[in-house]
């Protein structure tokens, strides 16, 4: 069976195509630009080569359209028809209330999806074109959604709820959902996988650092407590984000730059994070380069986001009784060193013990920690799109 998987963003479509006989990945790459000029598909090649190929895409019907193309394309597609893709999976953002598994594509799903752009309006939104612009280019083929929030699903609701009136709960569903799940489940099972430990008996943090940041809680293979809200916007400092911040120097801020509440929201999830700290980059990379050559506001930075990172570690392995497994994902997490190492130190207490030539690893499966930790701190890359290629293929499977 050969699943494509999508991610539909606003502007922008990602794809990968699997033969589900061997999970191994036939095609893969993504268009950017949608909507906009000078849009374009990178492709990357058998060989590993990536091939940039310019395309006028004004909508994300005619970037599914160009993407199918490619596929099929007689010198550097896989596929010899659009027949033997067998189902379609997307990757959605936000499920709220409604959705708290993945789930087979129907009229009643993309309405539900569409109830809840206001929670996540620029993902839900591309989301929902990219599965509207398959069902009219091939109307006879299942898809899946499997959403973000779903593995935080689990959680309590002492520990998603928000100290406010109950009934803006009720009304409005405001509370805690939580992101990045799909990787949060993927490696919190992958790491005891690696391990040979078993899940039901282990409590996981996993961290999930990227441009966008989450840390959760995984006890006995359910999510207990993360970091993210009700949008991707609140736990730890990220690329542009601000993380957690007081509500009340929110509006005191609106009220001095005079800011209405969407460009305040766009203020919070664009210009703040390590780029509004540093006035560099929201790119850990240049950060860390910065750092090293002297910058200040750079080090500050730094000292601030692995901070922040640290305190959720310490809080959710209170919040379990202790901590047997640390896992570290996604592009930080899997390739800056100096970032795990820094928000592990000090954790002595916990039973964490850092082994700093074990951790000089970057995008593999790894121990970091010393022989004699009583924490296993992992490297662990995750895979977000096998997720999705799977409980597709199970979904389709079972119907």
């Amino acid at each position: 069976m050969n699943i494509l998987v999508l991610n539909c963003g606003s502007s922008s479509i990602k794809y990968k195509l699997y033969n589900m006989d061997d999970e191994s990945v036939l095609a893969q790459g993504g268009a950017e630009r949608i909507g906009l000029d000078e849009a374009f598909v990178k492709v990357t090649m058998p060989n590993g080569e990536k091939k940039k190929i310019m395309h006028d895409m004004p909508d994300h019907k005619e970037g599914v359209n160009f993407v199918f193309s490619l596929l099929t394309d007689p010198e550097i597609g896989s596929i010899k028809s659009l027949d033997q893709i067998d189902a379609v999976g997307h990757r959605v953002v936000q499920g709220g209330d409604l959705f708290e598994k993945s789930v087979v594509v129907d009229q009643r799903v993309e309405e539900g999806i569409e109830s809840l752009c206001d929670l996540a309006p620029v993902h839900n939104l591309g989301h929902l074109r990219g599965i509207r612009a398959v069902d009219a280019l091939m109307p006879h083929t299942p898809q899946v959604c499997v959403f973000d929030n779903a593995f935080h699903s689990t959680m309590p609701d002492y520990a998603y709820l928000y100290a406010i009136p109950y009934n803006l709960y009720e009304k409005y569903h405001v509370r805690r959902y939580g992101f990045h799940g799909t990787s949060h489940r993927y490696v919190s099972q992958r790491v005891c996988d690696f391990l040979g430990k078993d899940i039901k008996t282990q409590r996981i943090i996993t961290c999930h650092i990227g441009n966008g940041a989450s840390v959760t809680a995984v006890l006995n293979g359910v999510c207990v407590d993360t970091s993210m809200g009700l949008t991707p916007l609140a736990g730890v400092m990220m690329g542009s984000r601000s993380g957690d911040i007081d509500p009340s120097a929110v509006t005191y801020l609106m009220d001095k730059l005079d800011m209405k509440p969407q460009e305040m929201a766009d203020f919070l999830n664009k210009e703040s994070g390590v780029l509004g700290i540093t006035g560099i980059s929201s790119d850990m990379r240049e950060i860390e380069s910065a750092a090293n050559e002297g910058n200040k506001r750079a080090r500050l930075a730094l000292k601030m986001y692995n901070y922040r990172i640290k305190k959720y570690i310490g809080a959710y392995a209170a919040v379990m009784g202790g901590v047997d497994i640390i896992v570290w994902t996604a592009g930080v997490g899997e390739n800056q060193i100096d970032t795990r190492f820094e928000a592990c130190s000090g954790l002595e207490f916990l039973g964490v013990k850092m082994d700093a030539k074990a951790n000089e690893v970057r995008g593999q499966e790894a121990i970091i920690s010393a022989p004699d930790s009583k924490v296993t701190v992992c490297v662990i890359p995750t895979d977000e799109e096998i997720v999705i290629a799977r409980d597709t293929m199970r979904l389709v499977t079972e119907k």
